[in-house]
């Protein structure tokens, strides 16, 4: 294992990321994105969020191994705009696009590191006063010669990859609604896909996925994640008027098959919080905490699996790995399993952890039948998953009941999985997942402050009794749910990314930049980068030659896990970096 350092000064000098207007550039040779390519893209490239649209967030690359990831070295570093940083750069035909805070996207040679244009949006002053956190952004799509992304003001757009010049943009809604478009969208079938979240304080308008024409940005299809009166769905809301439904987002990643045509997303919490402010504990409020399965064509939901009723904000937005897999759960160490399923039985399905519980659920992703379920980390909020049914049943104990009660629910709302992404390697059949041992003490309140934002407790966050290391990497089996390895440090993990050379990238809120053996979970290479992991890491090539990239800087997730582990301090630092062999 080897470790770096290098001081503030070359990383002050990084933060000239601006390009001058006078300096813009032409990106030459450029090569339009087709769906095909979307679905089969060059091992070369990263075309989307997770490189494929089956979420595994996997490059088949294997110029850098095992043997020699000892030798890595940084090749270039590029400083970053200021905001929350949690950015995945896109690579095609050797330049990289990035998307930074506050709508700016940056094109840049991903072999030099040499800026190419930049685009800067114009966003409402009054912004901030509407949107928790509005200058997120996490992904951009690719497709023909546009680069497409969603606004922090309400609006999807697209700019010419070439020269970075808007070519259209449409307003999706107000961004007075609340509405907050922090990942953005996915291209399935020449569509733009995009999913949102929904603050409390814009009723149920903001809440809904869509569907744009990528060259001209007329919307084809809205689909809502809170149903109307008389729709399907309604009879769970126990009657809560329909300007009194709100929040359930979906604000996170997006996943599609191509070959069963079927888009599949992750929703949100819904308000109230706890449930009995509401309409009690006793409804089910679809589609919140939710794996919906769409229909590309028309958004109509073809079926859906609901994850748990949440009183405790423990969102189910997170990605979702599509796998062809030999179905054999080994009944000694998985908790929840199909009684109707058959060992070894080769299933297409939706798995992952797709919730702050930690859960791994496994679903058939054709029908969203359940196959089977097990925890990671500690938890205490779901009691029992009915195999038969796929019924999830929650724990009584840790449920709110009335104003004051007062409960230690695991995870809290930092969740032991979050926005942090995990990876799927095909060579190994494992899922590897950055996971946190944290809990938290709620206390359920009952003001006009709880009212307004939709979470009717006060929460003091805590890492799990029994241990004092916050962060985990586990590599789970997609086919028994086995955990081979399992990595535990005390700062908390952050995203990952699995390689054909048998790695794992991933970093923490630490600064730590690490690559793991992806059958043993040894770390093989670290790097000290002096401020938080938080951007998406990915490997791409160029003339041949494979790199890594990442992206540092402060995010609300690592704010909140640095204040379980206190004596942590690390720069609020933004910049891209780029390492590769000699």
């Amino acid at each position: 294992m080897q470790h770096f350092r290098w001081g503030a000064a070359l990383i002050g000098a990084a933060m000239l990321a601006s390009v001058p207007a006078a300096a813009q550039k032409t990106v030459e040779n450029y090569k339009p994105v087709t769906d095909k390519e979307l679905q089969n893209p060059d091992p070369a490239d990263w075309l989307m969020w997770r490189r494929t649209l089956n979420d595994w967030g996997y490059s088949p690359l294997d110029q850098i191994n095992k043997k020699n990831v000892g030798k890595l070295r940084m090749v270039w570093t590029r400083g970053l705009e200021d905001g929350f940083q949690e950015g995945t750069p896109l690579v095609h035909d050797g330049v990289l696009y990035f998307p930074n805070p506050g709508d700016v996207i940056q094109a840049i040679d991903a072999k030099t590191g040499d800026p190419i244009w930049e685009y800067r949006g114009r966003l409402p002053k009054d912004l901030a006063d509407y949107v928790n956190a509005p200058m997120i952004n996490r992904n951009l799509a690719i497709y023909g010669n546009y680069i497409i992304d969603t606004s922090a003001d309400g609006h999807v757009f697209a700019i010419d990859a070439k020269t970075g010049k808007k070519v259209w943009d449409t307003e999706v809604i107000s961004y007075k609604t609340g509405v907050h478009q922090t990942s953005g969208p996915i291209i399935v079938d020449g569509k733009v896909i995009t999913g949102r979240g929904c603050e409390p304080l814009g009723g149920p308008a903001p809440c809904f996925i869509t569907a744009h024409d990528p060259m001209t940005g007329k919307e084809l299809w809205r689909t809502r994640t809170i149903p109307k009166p008389g729709e399907k769905g309604d009879e769970t809301w126990g009657g809560v008027p329909y300007e009194e439904r709100r929040q359930v987002g979906a604000w996170h990643s997006i996943a599609y098959d191509p070959d069963l045509r079927m888009i599949y997303v992750g929703t949100s919490v819904t308000s109230l919080a706890p449930k009995f402010a509401l309409a009690g504990n006793d409804k089910t409020y679809l589609y919140h905490n939710s794996t919906l399965a769409l229909n590309p064509d028309t958004g109509e939901i073809i079926w859906y699996y609901q994850h748990m009723v949440d009183h405790w904000d423990l969102d189910h937005t997170f990605e979702r790995l599509l796998v062809d897999t030999a179905v054999t759960p080994d009944k000694d160490k998985v908790a929840w399993i199909n009684p109707r399923l058959k060992p070894g039985e080769v299933r297409k399905v939706v798995t992952g952890i797709p919730g702050k519980t930690g859960i791994v659920y496994t679903l058939d992703r054709k029908t969203g039948e359940f196959l089977w379920a097990t925890p990671t980390t500690y938890q205490n909020v779901v009691a029992d998953i009915d195999g038969a049914t796929g019924k999830v049943t929650m724990n009584k104990d840790v449920v709110f009941n009335k104003v004051g009660d007062r409960r230690l629910v695991c995870p809290g709302t930092t969740g032991g999985k979050n926005w942090p992404t995990g990876a799927y390697s095909p060579k190994t059949g494992l899922m590897y997942y950055p996971l946190q041992n944290a809990c938290a003490t709620m206390t359920a309140i009952a003001d006009k402050w709880s009212r307004k934002v939709g979470y009717g407790f006060a929460s003091r966050a805590s890492i799990t009794e029994g241990t004092d290391k916050l962060g985990t990497v586990y590599a789970i089996s997609a086919r028994t749910g086995d955990i081979p390895w399992k990595y535990e440090q005390r700062a908390g993990t952050l995203s990952l990314v699995a390689t054909g050379g048998g790695l794992v990238f991933g970093g923490d809120v630490n600064g730590r930049f690490r690559a793991f053996d992806d059958k043993t979970g040894k770390v093989l290479w670290e790097i000290n980068l002096g401020a938080a992991v938080t951007g998406f890491p990915i490997a791409f090539a160029v003339d041949g030659k494979q790199y890594v990239a990442v992206s540092t800087g402060p995010s609300v997730q690592g704010g909140a896990l640095m204040v379980m582990t206190p004596e942590l301090r690390v720069s609020k630092n933004s910049a891209l970096y780029i390492f590769a062999l000699p």
